[in-house]
């Protein structure tokens, strides 16, 4: 993965360059001052768990176990020091039942930006994907659906024209490193079946998306592309024979080069990356008509030199979206399919005669585990990558680590307005897994999820939203069938607290 050097430092060149080129904003910012937002939820279920639909993609914060609910209170000051700095904090504290600790920290973070460029450090609910945040079954590597890890963060979260291409070409990206705060929780889920995983792990993350598109719509075709790269390193593992992994500075610039491991790394470590690495390619192509518009995506997911180099045959997340804003009730229509059976082969082998067995070897990816980082892409056991790769959460026997990880899923979503004042959103999932390359099920599993959301807002309450969600599953793929309901209650506004100028 020797090629993430180039990727590292063009990254940053391009990030210094354009932010220095961003033209200076002018006058007030309406969002400026203190922001509030209260939120109430409650949901009941038939099967053993919460139905997929309503756990799914909502930032971890919605118990698995049925029967659950939470409320929560969050704080935003945002303030303009100038045309060009800005700074903004925030805090949301929720209380949470059932959970093995009642009250979280929802979000906490401080932020400040400078033209295009951004700075943060603590944890913020935030959206990265090229994929439609509400109808998408979620980006394979770093979706809304766990808790958002706390960081340090330099983004440009939005697209901005590089200088030079007559605003041709857009760019964005981000630079991150994490810390992990869930190992009071997996000692409590590993307290029987007594699993090994690493303690107070590190998370690195980096990500640069390209827009192509013309000036002032003068042609219908846009081109978005983009490559993420995510790692997981440091830590001490609870196994005596592995103990703490390499943290030093040293071995930071080695997980973000994509570099094997020194002397006090595991020998896989050292043979291959340090650390457990994993990203995408992702690709968008988007056609906008008169009173229409269409895009057609592929991300292309890999987690080793087999799959940057596309061994892992038509594995990745395939997807269509259509677009019909003068269409009340059906404003959005979404198809996608996941699939991750190949992971380049049901075996794992590098040092072969390529002459005599053609093929690149490196099989058995085993999509979202590793060896020595047993948790995987996850966080507090959820998956931070596609919820369609069942989280650990759902291991009835204590164990970390994903159990189903070979999938082939259909999903199906659409949005529109019912009337002013109502709105929906319903999500339909088909789906078939064969557990894993080295522990593949005896019996292939299938099931079906579904999600129907209905959201009201009343034209004399300013700010109130009142949602109401049935959603079931059928099947085998998450326990028994079952299925469950679901009340939101949110309020948010501008307090009258005008920021010093």
């Amino acid at each position: 993965m020797n090629n993430k050097r180039l990727f590292f430092f063009f990254f940053t060149f391009a990030f210094l360059i354009v932010a220095t080129d961003i033209p200076a904003r002018t006058g007030d910012d309406p969002n400026d001052g203190l922001a509030y937002k209260t939120e109430i939820f409650a949901s009941g279920a038939s099967g053993d768990y919460t139905p997929f639909w309503l756990v799914s993609n909502r930032n971890g914060i919605v118990p698995l176990e049925a029967g659950n609910g939470y409320l929560s209170a969050g704080m935003f000051y945002s303030q303009h020091l100038n045309d060009r700095i800005r700074w903004a904090a925030g805090a949301d504290i929720a209380a949470v039942t059932p959970r093995y600790r009642n009250v979280i920290i929802r979000q906490l973070y401080a932020e400040i930006a400078y033209r295009s460029l951004m700075l943060s450090i603590g944890s913020k609910e935030q959206y990265n994907s090229l994929w439609d945040k509400d109808l998408s079954s979620g980006d394979m590597v770093l979706s809304t659906n766990a808790r958002p890890i706390p960081e340090i963060k330099i983004s440009m979260p939005d697209f901005n024209p590089v200088p030079g291409t007559g605003k041709w070409l857009y760019i964005k990206g981000s630079f991150s490193v994490g810390h992990s705060f869930d190992t009071d929780y997996l000692d409590r889920f590993t307290e029987v079946s007594k699993a090994f995983y690493v303690k107070d792990m590190y998370w690195h993350y980096k990500s640069v998306f390209f827009r192509v598109e013309a000036p002032e719509n003068r042609f219908p075709l846009s081109l978005e592309l983009g490559l993420q790269h995510g790692a997981q390193w440091g830590g001490v593992s609870t196994n005596p024979k592995i103990g703490r992994q390499p943290y030093s500075l040293s071995d930071f610039a080695r997980v973000v080069m994509g570099m094997g491991g020194g002397d006090d790394a595991t020998l896989s470590d050292s043979i291959n990356v340090l650390g457990n690495h994993y990203g995408s390619y992702d690709i968008k192509l988007m056609y906008k008509g008169a009173n229409w518009a269409v895009q057609a995506y592929h991300q292309r997911y890999f987690e080793d030199k087999s799959g940057t180099i596309f061994g892992n045959g038509w594995d990745g997340l395939w997807g269509v979206q259509l677009y019909l804003p003068e269409v009340p009730w059906l404003q959005k229509i979404l198809v996608e399919r996941l699939d991750t059976r190949d992971q380049t082969g049901p075996f794992h082998f590098i040092s072969f005669d390529h002459q005599q067995h053609p093929g690149v070897g490196g099989g058995a990816d085993d999509y979202y585990n590793n060896g020595e980082y047993t948790t995987g892409l996850s966080y507090f056991n959820r998956s931070a990558g596609s919820p369609l790769l069942p989280s650990p959460e759902y291991n009835t026997d204590g164990t970390v680590g994903f159990k189903n990880t070979r999938v082939l899923d259909w999903h199906f979503g659409m949005a529109g307005n019912v009337s002013p004042h109502l709105s929906y959103r319903l999500l339909f999932t088909v789906m078939e897994s064969w557990g894993r390359h080295y522990r593949p099920f005896l019996n292939r599993k299938t099931g079906a999820s579904g999600l129907l959301e209905v959201t009201y807002r009343h034209p004399r309450l300013e700010g109130w939203l009142f949602t109401a969600s049935v959603a079931s599953d059928t099947g085998n793929t998450f326990g028994k069938e079952g299925i469950g309901f679901g009340l939101h209650i949110s309020k948010c506004g501008i307090l009258p607290i005008k920021p010093k100028k």
